[in-house]
């Protein structure tokens, strides 16, 4: 099967910022799922998180879009704003040669006035939570006439979460004659019932739908009772010494409970779970993405939309119920092509959970004592990276190139010491260094960008 993105029918401009983000090879999700989509096919597709379905149907989408029709053609729904945030942020990557193309996040947790706003300047593609594109539905502040790509991005975590309902009203908003995308990690009864509802003659692709041995490795632990999970968490810290990891929990107590004491014994860690408020969860995210936490202890749902390149560890603190869940969680690690591991703790009120796993997966895993784990190594590593917040982004008119601007104009620091920068609508997340961290908030602080003065601050 032809792997090269050149085989495919593309507009020379996004064939052109494939080279430059140096996108050579297709994953096996766009080698099977690229050409269906733009011959205009109905797909049901079953790809792990992090196979590169983003690119898939972003690449569907984008290149046929009327860039000078500034109404809705595309709506992708998503089960959380995290992951809205996500989809949205990889196709301005994809879209970045496109001039004018504009997308729009609807999602909860945010203000609906200035949503409400920015959709009467008109948006090409709708990236969106069920909750919230339903209420400006019925507000009659969006309007999906002129949709002709539909895209249901992780659709079996959507009705899992109770969007069922949601879904079926949003979908009898659109035009009849559309193309309809339905991804998914699972093809559960659900599933399938959902794509015989809303496509026609859908086209049925399966990838990835296991994780491979040489790319995740996962070790499952026995311990006695649940009062042994921290000490036995902190042997596997110390003897992975990850950089980058997540942590699940069942509940958000115990979420709350074990961030508090990892970041007791100094390993900078944050919790994050539905009880936040949105701008406390986007700010731990972007500490994440920054290199500022070293791991994030979560609950599922609030896990869904982080997607940090280089993650090194995934470890199940408390196994879940669903093997699905499972499956989701260690897909978190691993991804493109790169190796990962996956620690699972089990007690004997979690062998249930483990055997549902094992035959979910179709393996025989082994199951290891606590006492293989090397316990005399503490887990040493301190994030390099500081995340400062600027008050202003988008609807400021600011742009990346203006932030790096000004921290090397007012502090002199070096190019190399500024990291991401991540560009919201009214607050603007931006990784320094330690080390030069408190010079470039002082700086920034005594000083404007782009000649107006912001308020900057270290998380």
């Amino acid at each position: 099967m032809i792997d090269k993105f050149e085989s495919l029918k593309l507009d020379p401009r996004l064939e052109k910022n494939l080279k430059d983000l140096e996108f050579t090879a297709m994953t096996p999700i766009q080698q099977k799922a690229l050409p269906l989509i733009l011959d205009k096919a109905d797909v049901i597709a079953q790809a792990k998180t992090g196979s590169g379905k983003t690119v898939a149907f972003g690449l569907g989408v984008l290149n046929d879009i009327d860039i000078k029709f500034t109404r809705p053609q595309s709506l992708i729904l998503c089960p959380t704003r995290e992951l809205a945030e996500q989809v949205a942020k990889e196709l301005r990557i994809l879209a970045r040669t496109l001039p004018n193309m504009k997308i729009l996040t609807i999602t909860g947790g945010k203000s609906e006035f200035l949503q409400e706003k920015s959709l009467a300047h008109g948006a090409h593609i709708i990236v969106g939570t069920p909750g919230r594109v339903l209420r400006l539905l019925t507000k009659r502040i969006l309007s999906l006439e002129n949709v002709r790509y539909y895209v249901l991005d992780e659709a079996d975590r959507m009705l899992d979460m109770g969007f069922r309902d949601d879904i079926y009203k949003i979908s009898s908003r659109l035009p009849q004659q559309r193309q309809t995308l339905l991804f998914s990690a699972t093809f559960p009864e659900d599933i399938e019932e959902l794509s015989r509802d809303l496509q026609q003659n859908a086209q049925k692709i399966v990838v990835d739908s296991q994780h491979l041995d040489n790319i995740i490795k996962e070790e499952f632990i026995e311990l006695d009772s649940h009062k042994d999970k921290i000490d036995a968490l902190l042997k596997v810290l110390g003897q992975y010494q990850a950089q980058s990891f997540i942590i699940f929990c069942k509940t958000k107590k115990i979420s709350d409970t074990v961030a508090d004491e990892l970041y007791r014994r100094n390993i900078v860690v944050a919790s994050i779970h539905s009880d936040l408020e949105q701008n406390e969860r986007t700010a731990t995210l972007a500490m994440f993405s920054n290199r500022s936490l070293s791991g994030v202890v979560a609950t599922d749902v609030a896990a869904r939309g982080i997607d940090i390149k280089g993650l090194d560890l995934v470890v199940n603190f408390d196994l879940p119920t669903d093997p699905e869940v499972y499956v989701h969680r260690i897909g978190r690690t691993g991804r493109a092509g790169n190796e990962g591991h996956a620690v699972s703790f089990i007690t004997k009120h979690e062998f249930d959970s483990f055997d549902a796993i094992s035959q979910y997966q179709n393996k025989e895993y082994e199951i290891k004592e606590l006492a293989s784990l090397q316990s005399d190594v503490a887990y040493s590593l301190q994030p390099e990276m500081t995340t400062l917040f600027i008050s202003g982004g988008k609807k400021d008119k600011l742009r990346p190139s203006d932030i790096v601007g000004a921290i090397i104009g007012s502090s002199g620091v070096d190019f190399s010491h500024i990291g991401n920068i991540n560009l919201l609508n009214v607050i603007t997340y931006v990784a320094i260094k330690n080390e030069s961290a408190k010079l470039v908030c002082d700086k920034l602080n005594a000083s404007k960008i782009k000649n107006k003065k912001f308020r900057i601050g270290m998380l």
